[in-house]
């Protein structure tokens, strides 16, 4: 199977209308921007995005959101965008916010096959309203679902032609696992190499989780917030 596509294009003509994506990173580090910008120019619609945040206004799943191509957000954290602020205040689009760690054990159990777990985070708030519970050893906890996609959109570093994937320190965040959590993972690496290149043990995300890959040819990288001082 040839796993390789020429542009990201290719990948988001995949993306049906009303699909379900996770997509990759953290603020702005680590986000697939290629495959985010190739999906906004396509216009894909009535999109349910899962990912930490929604980026910024200009910039990342931002630029999903000022052209009105989600109908639901599943994030943990979204305060840098005033876009995504204002059409959760007049109802244009759906938002479930969830605690970052429950997010990431979410996706995790996803992908691993495992039906739930309990978490004593969110319990005794809205977090846990409808959710069962449970007290264990004392304490209580709220039961939490997996969560799957039909798509994952991951940004790795380097990668090779049949898909494994090495990433580059905290630009790993939440992309490992959600390259196991959907039915389809596009992987958009810095740099496609050849079998046989990559240092196996250095491998985080076996092939064998990714359908697609293919090289962005660039990457702006901006800083999600710059902070100086004089």
């Amino acid at each position: 199977m040839n796993k390789v596509l020429q542009r990201a294009e290719d990948a988001v003509a995949l993306v049906p209308d009303g699909a379900t994506i996770m997509i990759g990173g953290f603020g702005l580090c680590g986000i697939p921007e290629n495959l985010i910008d190739a999906l906004r120019i396509r216009g894909t619609k009535d999109l349910t995005i899962i990912s930490n945040n929604a980026g910024v206004d200009d910039f990342g799943i931002g630029r999903l959101l000022r052209a009105r191509q989600l109908k639901k957000m599943i994030a943990s954290y979204v305060g840098e965008n005033k876009e995504f602020e204002r059409q959760v205040i007049t109802g244009e689009i759906d938002v479930e916010l969830i605690p970052q760690g429950t997010l990431a054990e979410r996706i995790r159990a996803g992908g691993a096959g495992i039906g739930g777990f309990f978490t004593p985070t969110g319990f005794g708030t809205v977090v846990a309203e409808g959710k069962e519970t449970r007290v264990i050893d004392g304490k209580s906890f709220v039961f939490e679902q997996p969560l799957r996609a039909d798509f994952a959109f991951v940004k790795a570093w380097r990668g090779d032609r049949k898909g494994n994937l090495i990433y580059r320190r905290t630009a790993r965040n939440f992309n490992p696992v959600m390259a196991t959590a959907a039915k389809v993972t596009i992987a958009e690496v810095e740099e496609l190499v050849e079998p046989g290149r990559l240092d196996p043990d250095a491998i985080v995300t076996p092939g064998i989780f990714v359908r697609h890959i293919l090289q962005g040819p660039s990457y702006e990288k901006r800083i999600e917030k710059r902070t100086v001082r004089l």
